[in-house]
């Protein structure tokens, strides 16, 4: 009788830009060589890069072209994918539960389903945090994932054309976009949104006047934005924000919206048809409810490791974990960079947790941070052992940012054939608009 070899069962649970660099690599590492079987759950079937989406809603980058299919890369890379939302664990029995999922009609497509692990990864990421903010969750839009993403640029672009073809004026506040929230999402958003707005009325809406009629205003909490970055960053990309007309708004904390606008505790009013919610973040509400320790955004708290603190078997990396810096004063911040490099930690721990070994502890490298405005100009800062924070600009900012997104699709692709996609969209750039207009 043949013997059934059981292998360890690694479970990924999110396929954001660290769990399916993470499910991508352990695919090649362990799956192809079958020494441990690795399986991806999300509730979607295709991936797009999340410091793209501000880009999708905006209409410069289509979701359609640069998406990738979560079948087709477990396909390419020794993992298997299944499509689910995960709304419950029973760790006794090492069982994930995933909810129904439902067609747009609300039938049911795939049953609610139990998935075995040895191993369960959490890499699920953030969503946006409204504070309980009376009228953010049914006045504004969001940008957590990609539906959202492109229901703002069907939404943009059903208002250009009304504003176009109606035989009135373009009316106060009928094309104003209010942001709420002066991070990398908000400040990135405003600056596409005003090249969005020059870019459409050279492809013919040219009834509107993108400065007088397209009114941009970002909002911001504290006293300056992008309060992470260097405070000369910080007030260089507040001047290239003014400069390009979008309205900046400091010290203002919103307190109530509604469908006309907004207001803030400091009495300001701002009149907006479109309002946009991107201040903070949480983890998602479900991972409060398993069982393990969790912070007051529902992350799960880690060791440097990156294993939960109740619980040995599960890990958890990216934004919805909260990790402990080595002076334990504060937790490694929610960032791109440091889901990659978890991405890469664990890929090594799982292949030493196989063999009984000594797990690695993660120790988070700050490389610095760069904020793209659009066509318009692109500002950072670099970190290093040498140089301290060196602020960049310009050409070379501009393709060490463009140079972020290609590392995360060499992660997934390897090297040759990102090379010979971006040479294909080079090749046939002439022949595209610059933003997607249906």
């Amino acid at each position: 009788m043949e013997q059934i070899i059981k292998r360890h069962h690694i479970v990924i649970v999110g396929g954001g830009a660290g769990g399916l660099e993470l499910v991508t690599s352990l695919g090649n590492k362990l799956g192809r060589k079958h020494k441990a079987d690795i399986t991806l759950i999300d509730e979607e079937l295709t991936h797009v890069w999340k410091p793209l989406l501000h880009e999708v809603a905006a209409g410069t980058v289509d979701s359609y072209e640069d998406n990738l299919d979560y079948l087709a890369q477990a396909h390419w890379h020794h993992f298997r994918f299944r499509l689910g939302r995960m709304d419950g664990l029973n760790r006794d029995k090492r069982e994930v539960y995933l909810a129904p999922t439902l067609d747009n009609s609300g039938n049911e497509i795939v049953p609610r389903r139990i998935f075995s692990y040895d191993t369960l990864i959490m890499a699920v990421g953030s969503v946006s945090n409204d504070f309980g903010i009376p009228g953010a969750r049914e006045h504004c839009l969001f940008l957590d994932n990609r539906a959202q993403a492109d229901h703002f640029q069907d939404l943009l672009l059903q208002r250009y054309l009304h504003a176009q073809t109606q035989t009135a004026p373009v009316q106060e506040a009928q094309l104003t976009v209010a942001i709420v929230g002066g991070g990398a999402t908000g400040v990135e958003l405003a600056a596409e949104l005003r090249h969005t707005a020059r870019q459409l009325v050279a492809y013919g809406l040219d009834r509107i006047n993108p400065e007088r009629d397209v009114k941009l205003v970002v909002i911001q909490a504290g006293p300056r934005l992008l309060p992470e970055l260097p405070e000369a960053l910080s007030h260089a990309i507040e001047a290239q924000l003014q400069q390009m007309g979008v309205a900046v708004h400091v010290n203002q904390r919103v307190e109530r919206i509604t469908a006309d606008g907004l207001y803030t505790q400091e009495g300001l009013y701002i009149p907006a048809t479109t309002k946009v919610w991107a201040a903070g973040i949480k983890a998602p509400d479900f991972l409060a409810h398993l069982g393990l320790e969790t912070n007051r955004i529902n992350q799960l708290v880690v060791e440097p490791m990156l294993q939960t603190t109740l619980d040995k078997n599960i890990f958890a990396f990216g934004d919805c974990a909260a990790c402990p810096q080595p002076d334990k004063t504060q937790a490694v911040p929610p960032r791109a960079q440091a889901a990659h490099q978890q991405a890469s930690l664990l890929t090594k721990a799982m292949t030493r947790r196989l063999k009984g070994k000594t797990l690695p502890r993660y120790i988070y490298k700050d490389y610095g941070s760069l904020i793209s405005l659009g066509r318009y100009s692109t500002l950072g800062n670099l970190m290093g052992n040498l140089t301290g924070s060196v602020m960049i600009s310009g050409l070379f900012a501009r393709l060490m940012y463009i140079a972020l997104y290609k590392l995360h699709q060499r992660a997934l692709h390897g090297t040759l054939r990102v090379a010979l996609t971006s040479l294909a969209n080079l090749l046939t750039r002439p022949t595209r608009p610059r933003l997607k207009l249906h």
